[in-house]
């Protein structure tokens, strides 16, 4: 009777496991999708809040860190990224992820430049103008130094916004510029709003890409263009292999030092490697609907410039 039962009893077990495994998987749905934190396996919602506390916890030393880890390049990229846009005064650009205003600041002094020199020929082809008049001419056209330009930069972390109204009050910029708290995946923003659309060493930390892209294309008007710049993957395999061994063993010791924070950068340094390279990011731009997309690379593929319009 006793060896009878021993089927029922292993039936039992195989089905027990089953229903054990059933349960976990359910638990693995209900933790929500499961994705990456660098290098680390976690759900979606993990690494929102993982990112979060990374950029609250280096905001701070934000920008002393880039130029640490970049040494001042950073600096060059992102005016090679203004120059590709080549703004005109009355352009409205939304800068997502922009939180220090790095973008920002130079999106001003690019359309006051911009403005100053229209002025110059203007005032040029006005040779028969008397004193008074160049005079009121010239300070009318200097107090709409932006020629009605705005910049909206938008930043889901509380600390990288803060930081970066204390820079443009440090720095003088009021002006045309506007903070907004929010999300790449879900802009608060209506349809067909901005000319150009640009995110600086964001989009990488953003956990669903596909989203980001799609509300991108979705707050852009009709000819308006995204530009992302962003670290990506090295052609050079002896640069590679250096780039490796300085991004592993540097600038973690870097994060410790200037920020008293290693772990945020060994994230920034593990997330660079996860990133998409530049023919896959490519593919998810035009995906979302994008036209005309390209891609510049700087350094050797150190960074790239993603390029695409809504047309």
């Amino acid at each position: 009777a006793a060896a009878g039962l021993c089927p029922c009893r292993a039936l039992l077990a195989r089905r027990g496991g089953a229903l054990r495994a059933l349960c976990g998987s359910v638990r693995g749905l209900a933790a929500g999708p499961q994705t990456h934190f660098g290098f680390q396996t976690v759900t979606e919602a993990e690494r929102r809040e993982k990112i979060y506390q990374v950029f609250e916890s280096v905001a701070k030393k934000y920008d002393v860190m880039n130029d640490s880890m970049t040494l001042g390049i950073h600096r060059v990229w992102k005016d090679i990224l203004m120059h590709k846009m080549n703004p005109s005064p009355g352009t409205l650009l939304l800068d997502v992820a922009g939180g220090t205003g790095d973008i920002a600041f130079r999106f001003i002094n690019y359309v006051r430049s911009v403005r100053e020199r229209q002025l110059q020929r203007k005032l040029k082809h006005h040779q028969n103008l008397s004193w008074q008049e160049i005079s009121e001419s010239y300070q009318e056209d200097k107090s709409k130094s932006l020629g009605n330009s705005q910049v909206v930069v938008c930043d889901i972390n509380k600390e990288m916004l803060k930081v970066g109204k204390q820079k443009a009050q440090h720095l003088g910029y009021s002006e045309g510029l506007t903070w907004v708290l929010g999300n790449a995946e879900e802009l608060p923003f209506d349809d067909d709003k901005f000319d150009v659309y640009t995110i600086a060493f964001g989009i990488r930390n953003v956990t669903r890409i596909d989203l980001a892209l799609q509300e991108a294309y979705r707050v852009l008007k009709p000819g308006g263009r995204f530009l992302c710049l962003e670290f990506s993957h090295v052609s050079n395999p002896l640069l590679s292999r250096l780039y490796d061994l300085y991004s592993f063993q540097v600038i973690p010791v870097l994060g410790e030092v200037i920020a008293g924070d290693w772990k945020s950068y060994q994230y920034l340094v593990e997330s660079i490697r996860r990133f998409p390279p530049q023919e896959e990011l490519k593919a998810m731009i035009e995906d979302a609907g994008f036209l005309k997309v390209d891609y510049q690379n700087l350094n050797s593929g150190i960074v790239a410039i993603h390029s695409g319009f809504k047309l």
